[in-house]
């Protein structure tokens, strides 16, 4: 069985961006989605070294949590990689916009970063990454820059994540959508990809 965001491969390949789907991918999740309503961005609190080490548990989930933890991880290199096409346990309780079911209307990403000053300032190549996979999942659902929230948006007081300003990282987002934004950053390096041990 499949669930809904199968279209999130392409639509980010479309972009021209790095994507590596993940065995099953396709079928995981919690359930459906509803409908899809925007983008919620995460930073992972993972390790500081390697490109996508948070990757195992975003599939699988932690202890106090199950996976997958969102439908996207972003890794530091620029890739993403695809997880999930149902829905993931990222958001928790939470408004933005009216919308109160993050996990059910919006897509998780969840960009490696420790969300420590060790870990700032994030490559260029991954925030560029992060703007233009935003822009193009908010193109193919129909909506504006203005439907991108940060998890501290989300859910201020409980979240800090992640650690970019979300007012300058929206207004890069329109830039992409509007067709003015500069070239897309390059890679100098690519990091190993993480493996998943399923």
């Amino acid at each position: 069985m499949s669930f809904s965001l199968t279209w999130l491969a392409d639509v980010l390949r479309n972009a021209g961006l790095n994507v590596k789907t993940i065995d099953g991918w396709e079928g995981r999740g919690r359930g459906e989605v509803g409908e899809i309503m925007g983008v919620l961005c995460h930073h992972t609190a993972g390790p500081k070294n390697g490109n996508m080490p948070s990757l195992d548990i975003i599939i699988k989930g932690r202890p106090d949590l199950p996976g997958p933890l969102s439908q996207l991880g972003l890794g530091r290199d620029g890739t993403y990689f695809v997880i999930a096409a149902g829905r993931c346990n990222h958001a928790g309780k939470g408004n933005f916009k009216g919308i109160t079911n993050g996990n059910a209307n919006l897509i998780g990403i969840e960009a490696e970063n420790t969300g420590l000053d060790n870990d700032s300032p994030w490559p260029a190549v991954q925030v560029d990454a992060y703007h233009r996979g935003v822009a193009a999942i908010l193109k193919h659902i129909g909506r504006g820059s203005e439907f991108c929230a940060g998890h501290k948006e989300y859910a201020p007081g409980r979240k800090s994540d992640p650690t970019l300003d979300m007012v300058a990282f929206r207004s890069s987002v329109a830039a992409i959508m509007a067709g003015s934004a500069d070239a897309a950053v390059v890679a100098s390096t690519v990091e190993p990809e993480a493996d998943s041990t399923e």
